[in-house]
C-alpha cells in the first residue's frame, strides 16, 4: 500500500492542531448534527478540526457543516465505503498530533477525546467506553479472530457469557471494562491514533473491505508496528448503533468480510476451516432470514457480488 500523504506537510505550515476528527457520513444527516454538537466539550483544551466526508452525493450536508465552527466538508463524489471514506478524508488532512476516526452515530462525552489523547501519548492507539442511548455498557472490546473463538460463538451464541476467553471473540467479562487495559481491537466507532502512526501504517484497506472488518484489519496493522490498542474506561462515548443501516445484505457482508479478513492474514487451509465455522454459525441459525442470506453469500460467488461493495 502507498503511504498516507497529508495535504499539508508540517514544514509548509507551522500551525499544527492537536486533533483531526474524521467522520464518514452516508445518509447520516441527523446523526452528524448530534455528533458535531458534542465535539467541543469532548476536546478539553485541545485544538481540533473535524472533516466530514460525505459518501452520499444525493445528501446535502453543507448547512449542517456550516452551523458547526471548526468543521469542513469533503465530498467524496460516490459511496466509497467506510475505509474508502476515511482514506478520502486523510487525503485532505491538515497536520495534527492525533487523528480520531469516528462513526456518525455517536455522541461524545465531556472530555472524552482529551482523555484518549492523554492516554495515547505519541505512541499508542486508544478506544473509549461505548454505551447505548440508555447509558448501558456495550461490549465493544474484541479478541483477535480465531477458529476456536468462531466455533465458540457458533455453538454457544450469546449463552455462557463467562466462557473461557478462547471460546469467543467478544470480551464480555465486566472487570475488563472497569479499568484501563490493552486489547486486540475494538468496534471501530471511535479510535484515536497518533498521526505519525497513521502515516506509518498507511491507508485503510478499502480494496478488500467496503464495510465491516476494516477496523479489525487496521488494529492488527497498528499492533504490527509495536503500538498497543489501549482501552480507557473514563472516556465515555454514546453509540446509537446501526448508523450504516440494518439489512440482511449488511449482515451477509459482515459474515463474508470476517472470512476475507481471515484470508488476508492466514493461509488458505486454515481459512477454509474458519470459513466453514462461519458457515456453520449461520446454518445453525437458518430460521432467521438474515442467516439464510449470509449462507448464500458465503457459498455463492454471484450472491457475494450482489452485496454492498460489489466484487471486493
Amino acid at each position: 500500500m502507498d503511504a498516507v500523504r497529508l495535504r499539508y506537510a508540517p514544514n509548509e505550515d507551522p500551525i499544527m492542531i492537536d486533533c483531526l476528527l474524521i467522520v464518514v457520513s452516508y445518509k447520516s444527516a441527523n446523526d452528524i448534527t448530534s455528533l458535531l454538537s458534542t465535539v467541543p466539550a469532548a476536546m478539553g483544551d485541545l485544538s481540533w478540526c473535524t472533516l466530514v466526508v460525505n459518501n452520499d452525493p444525493a445528501e446535502d450536508l453543507r448547512h449542517i457543516v456550516a452551523a458547526h465552527p471548526g468543521t469542513d466538508l469533503v465530498e467524496s463524489g460516490a459511496n466509497l465505503g467506510y475505509a474508502g471514506g476515511i482514506n478520502r478524508g486523510l487525503a485532505d488532512a491538515p497536520p495534527s498530533r492525533w487523528v480520531v476516526f469516528l462513526n456518525p452515530d455517536l455522541r461524545l462525552g465531556p472530555g472524552a477525546i482529551a482523555l484518549m489523547a492523554a492516554a495515547s501519548g505519541g505512541r499508542d492507539a486508544v478506544v473509549p467506553t461505548l454505551v447505548d442511548d440508555a447509558g448501558l455498557l456495550q461490549y465493544s472490546l474484541r479478541r483477535e479472530p480465531s477458529v476456536l473463538g468462531a466455533l465458540g460463538d457458533a455453538l454457544l451464541g450469546g449463552r455462557w457469557p463467562g466462557r473461557p476467553p478462547a471460546l469467543g471473540e467478544v470480551i464480555t467479562r465486566s472487570p475488563a471494562y472497569a479499568s484501563p487495559g490493552i486489547v486486540d481491537w475494538a468496534t471501530g466507532a471511535a479510535l484515536l491514533v497518533p498521526s505519525a502512526l497513521v502515516r506509518r501504517v498507511g491507508p485503510w484497506d478499502a480494496d478488500r473491505f467496503f464495510l465491516y472488518s476494516e477496523e479489525t484489519d487496521y488494529c492488527r496493522r497498528l499492533r504490527r508496528t509495536g503500538a498497543a490498542i489501549r482501552f480507557i474506561p473514563d472516556a465515555l462515548v454514546s453509540h446509537r448503533g446501526g448508523g450504516s443501516g440494518r439489512s440482511e445484505a449488511l449482515h451477509a457482508l459482515q459474515e463474508v468480510n470476517r472470512v476475507r479478513y481471515f484470508h488476508k492474514w492466514h493461509g488458505p487451509y486454515i481459512t477454509t476451516v474458519f470459513a466453514g465455522v462461519v458457515t456453520l454459525n449461520n446454518l445453525l441459525r437458518c430460521h432467521r432470514s438474515r442467516s439464510r442470506v449470509a449462507l448464500r453469500a458465503l457459498l455463492g460467488t454471484h450472491a457475494r457480488r450482489a452485496l454492498p461493495g460489489g466484487t471486493r
